[in-house]
């Protein structure tokens, strides 16, 4: 019997795997924090024959190189793919062997990137799991704009014939289990659920459903900003990541985060949007340690600006460094726990958060507060509040000089982005609300949206 063990990084959307037999296994696009990898390894007494690579990822640092190399496995990685280390280079057709019976057969499936590779698991020739990677995904395919603008409209079109052969040449039975879309900007679109199979796909996926021109002209149509750190990630993988180091960072004192802040570092609080609110560090930002840190960290911080990181406690600490350690912020420049009182030797600030029905009270009351949006533009496509004033967060901290005079009432869709946003506006010196509610309860609190049909 074969397993096939998942290993969530919920923080970036993605999925890593574990898969094997009785003694020897195979993990799939590893996270850069291989410890966890190692420890579900031995948990299944197996030991690690094989770390295959679907492409060179854009999104985060791969563990696969340092892997292959405590392990002694066989380090499998697309032919196509120009990397500067030595590797087994794998093309169509390829199969390694992992277990007694057990199989890996290499798929071309181009798209994501042109050397894209799926991975068939397959246990006495019959499939039994497809490892797809960034080609097929649940409900959706992965995003072919990461490579080259040139080459988007091609990977789009061998997106759609590469999921169209998965389908062609495996069983329905065959689980799919992809490597990006629960929630990674990897993906086209949303997933549509945690498990999946090749049958459900050819019921549900728009690249098995649609013909080539409307499915590339709809996921054309679709694209959205691709984070700024992934032009990074691409390179670091093609040159071969370093070993992480996830050691305790420099501790520092109230007068050391006062002095990285007047030199113009990032302090960055980690703590709940709440607590935030209600004191800290004049200066600083807040990114919830239990929000998508690593992702809107390192896509609005300036790559290689030292950042000092804030925690409540040690565990919040060691998860943060954790996480950003997967996107290539390997190091903090120093830290600090406790509480704001611990970290400022001044007066702590503060700002008020509210709710939509807050907001629309104070226009009743004959007050013009600036409305800002933070939410994506595929977002606020699909409708925005009357009268506000739309500025990615990802964005903010670069345009503050768009957001009009006057207190800031800031929103996203859920509040976390607004909270993010927020804390910007607040370190730049500006009276901001930071609006922390669903979108959907501002229909009714009474404001009025607008859709792009009517503007």
């Amino acid at each position: 019997m074969f397993f096939a063990d998942i290993l969530e990084t919920e923080g970036l959307g993605n999925r890593s795997y574990l898969a094997g037999g009785a003694r020897t296994a195979v993990v799939v696009d590893p996270p850069r924090d291989i410890d966890r990898v190692i420890a579900a390894a031995a948990r299944r007494g197996v030991r690690i024959a094989a770390v295959a690579e679907t492409h060179v990822h854009n999104d985060y640092v791969t563990g696969g190189l340092e892997l292959a190399r405590l392990t002694g496995a066989r380090y499998l990685v697309p032919a196509g793919a120009s990397v500067a280390y030595a590797r087994v280079a794998v093309a169509d057709g390829d199969v390694e062997e992992i277990d007694e019976g057990l199989a890996l057969r290499a798929v071309a499936t181009p798209g994501h990137t042109p050397h894209h590779t799926s991975y068939v698991l397959e246990q006495n020739g019959r499939a039994v799991a497809a490892f797809t990677g960034g080609s097929l995904l649940i409900g959706s395919v992965g995003r072919p704009d990461l490579v080259e603008p040139r080459l988007t409209e091609q990977l789009a079109r061998a997106q759609h014939a590469s999921a169209h052969r998965l389908a062609s040449e495996l069983a329905d039975e065959v689980a799919v289990m992809p490597t990006h879309g629960f929630g990674s900007f990897c993906s086209t679109g949303q997933s549509g659920g945690d498990h999946s199979t090749i049958g459900t796909e050819k019921a549900a996926n728009p690249a098995l459903l649609q013909d080539v021109e409307t499915f590339v002209k709809e996921l054309l149509a679709g694209l959205d900003d691709v984070p700024a750190y992934y032009a990074h990630m691409g390179p670091a993988n093609t040159a071969g990541p370093a070993p992480v180091d996830l050691t305790v960072p420099e501790r520092a004192d109230a007068g050391e985060i006062a002095r990285r802040l007047a030199a113009g570092e990032w302090v960055v609080d980690l703590r709940n949007r709440v607590a935030f609110s209600q004191g800290h560090v004049a200066g600083s930002f807040n990114f919830e340690v239990e929000g998508q840190l690593a992702t809107y960290l390192a896509w609005m911080m300036p790559w290689g600006k030292p950042v000092t990181l804030l925690a409540q406690n040690a565990e919040d600490l060691a998860r943060a460094q954790r996480e950003l350690s997967r996107v290539g912020i390997d190091r903090p420049a120093a830290a600090a726990v406790g509480s704001p009182a611990d970290w400022s030797g001044a007066p702590l600030a503060s700002f008020p958060r509210a709710t939509f029905a807050d907001l629309a009270a104070a226009r009743t009351r004959g007050e013009e507060p600036v409305v800002l949006d933070v939410r994506r533009d595929g977002e606020r496509a699909g409708g925005w509040i009357e009268g506000s004033v739309h500025i990615p967060v990802h964005q903010v901290h670069q345009r503050l000089a768009e957001v009009p005079a006057g207190t800031v009432w800031v929103h996203c869709a859920g509040g976390m982005r607004a909270a993010i946003a927020a804390s910007v506006l607040d370190a730049s010196g500006r009276d901001v609300v930071a609006v922390d509610d669903g979108y959907t309860a501002a229909v009714d609190a009474g404001l009025t949206l607008v859709t792009s049909a009517q503007h």
